[in-house]
């Protein structure tokens, strides 16, 4: 009697189904953060230490070059925790996003091999830079203390809001550019200096209202109404945009949506020349 062989395709659009398979797959998932967690701090000398260096750092040299020297505005707000609110969100976006980038080709070996939800790797990618991200919070929890700011119930209850929407901005804009790596390994070196370059187009060494009327344009930037809500919600420094935050919101969901149509467009060809 001859054996059924089984073929499994990938589809070539996203659905709920997708999101049954992730579920089923969920201890894969836990097994590829905890793996990737493992491996970031393995044989460091000052282990998760290194989650704070380099948000601290980056504060200290903005704060003496654009604080001190070139006196950029704050809104009122000491200089040194008006930086670091945005580098805290901006650093959690750009490190998720490097690392979704790049971890399909860092998973060749698994990926040309075994069968799971090809999803599960950018997921896990974007997870394992939470924890970087709760680290590096304690920080500004203490500078809060030390400046003397107090959240109020609201800024409490939407900072998960805008962890999520910096989440997302980071795995949609990087399923696109994992499906285009997989192609194309330049991807990888000219992220770097996309990633410079939109630095200085969303209000991390500036506040929003610097650029005035066109803060509503910067707001297609997902972060740009997400660092300026952290900042009012945290510091109380100004209302929160609701405006900006919903124009946030809505380019954040265009970005997965259109990243989830091409990674799901592209995923069938991944194990062939990944």
């Amino acid at each position: 009697m001859k054996k059924k062989k089984t073929i499994i395709k990938p589809q070539k659009t996203f659905s709920f189904d997708d999101i049954r398979e992730i579920w089923a797959y969920k201890d894969l998932l836990y097994y590829f953060t905890w793996r990737d967690i493992k491996v970031r701090y393995k044989q460091t000398a000052i282990g998760v230490l290194w989650a704070l260096i380099q948000p601290v750092s980056t504060m200290i040299i903005f704060s003496v070059v654009f604080g001190n020297f070139a006196k950029i505005p704050s809104d009122g707000i000491p200089y040194p925790i008006f930086v670091y609110t945005g580098l805290l969100l901006w650093q959690f976006f750009s490190s998720s996003l490097g690392a979704v980038t790049s971890c399909l080709v860092g998973n060749q070996s698994i990926i040309t091999k075994v069968y799971f939800p090809r999803l599960i790797i950018p997921l896990s990618a974007t997870l394992t830079n939470l924890v970087d991200f709760a680290i590096a919070s304690v920080i500004l929890i203490i500078m809060m203390f030390y400046y003397g700011y107090v959240p109020n119930l609201l800024g409490i209850l939407i900072l998960p809001l805008l962890v999520l929407i910096s989440f997302l901005a980071a795995f949609g804009i990087g399923l696109f550019f994992a499906s285009l790596n997989v192609r194309y390994r330049d991807v990888r070196y000219a992220l770097p200096f996309v990633m410079r370059i939109m630095m200085y187009v969303t209000p991390v060494i500036y506040p929003a209202s610097m650029v005035g009327k066109y803060s509503k344009i910067l707001a297609i930037n997902p972060m740009t109404g997400v660092i300026k809500a952290a900042r009012a919600a945290l510091l109380g420094n100004a209302p929160i945009n609701w405006l900006l935050l919903i124009i946030s919101t809505a380019a954040c969901m265009i970005l997965v949506f259109f990243g989830l149509i091409y990674f799901k467009k592209t995923e069938r060809i991944f194990a062939d020349i990944v």
